[in-house]
């Protein structure tokens, strides 16, 4: 299927999407997250958040507008920083799931990062 859009190319995004495919992965096969679908579910939004944002940015008219909108996807991935955090705490993720989770975090958060800085340097 060809590419209907410019975000496709952002590398940030492609990440987001890859969370958010490990995030509803193991909120499906891990069984603790039954006993909090609350929490799940603010989860998996926040994850799909991530993506959506920088989607919704790549069609503002100006660098500012694109640049308010990865900042918005940023503090979704902050909310799933969050919220991984209080899960792992209360023993609904594993320490393995939670670190990788960790590393895919840094990893995006570093990413859109360095995507913002360029859109409000341009």
């Amino acid at each position: 299927m060809a590419k209907l859009s410019s975000f496709e190319d952002i590398i940030a995004w492609q990440k987001a999407r890859e969370l958010n495919k490990v995030i509803y992965s193991i909120t499906n096969n891990n069984t603790n997250f039954f006993k909090d679908y609350g929490l799940r579910d603010q989860l998996r939004r926040a994850s799909v958040s991530i993506a959506s944002n920088l989607a919704e940015g790549t069609s503002r008219q100006t660098n500012k507008d694109k640049a308010h909108y990865t900042t918005m996807a940023f503090s979704s991935l902050m909310e799933v920083l969050n919220q991984i955090i209080i899960a792992y705490e209360l023993d609904l993720l594993k320490e393995e799931d939670y670190n990788e989770i960790r590393k895919e975090i840094e990893k995006i958060s570093n990413k859109l990062n360095a995507l913002k800085k360029a859109q409000l340097n341009s």
